[in-house]
């Protein structure tokens, strides 16, 4: 093992599962509540309007997601994690403290951070951005 399958392995686990989490958002896939219940939530906490801004959000999530695994055009990328992340602390979690088990910022900053340091470092040679 290398640098580079390192690079691998947390580019496509964190990529897959960030656009994962957009496919719940924007198509109910995988147990989540497509753009009627994410955008009848997003209302509900005040972003509105809630299906609007579900969609933008489902699309950074699923191509920020995708582009990282891909190691593609990592900054762009990175910029479409951390976004919807700063968004999530700053309209949900931050009052919470840290700890995930509080409903804090934890997975958000560790998200946050995997994606900025993947795109400081590069996506190594296994990348698509790498050919």
């Amino acid at each position: 093992m290398n640098m580079d399958t390192g690079l691998l392995i947390m580019r496509v686990v964190i990529g897959l599962i960030f656009a994962g989490h957009g496919a719940q958002k924007l198509l109910g896939w995988f147990g989540g509540p497509g753009l009627k219940g994410t955008g009848g939530w997003f209302d509900s906490i005040g972003i509105k309007p809630g299906v609007g801004a579900a969609i933008v959000i489902g699309l950074f999530e699923v191509s920020g997601g995708l582009l990282l695994a891909l190691g593609l055009w990592m900054p762009i990328a990175a910029a479409l994690i951390v976004i919807p992340m700063i968004g999530a602390i700053v309209k949900v979690h931050g009052k919470n403290g840290l700890w995930i088990t509080q409903n804090g910022i934890e997975y958000n900053l560790i998200l946050i951070v995997v994606a900025v340091g993947l795109a400081l470092i590069g996506p190594g040679a296994y990348a698509i951005g790498s050919w």
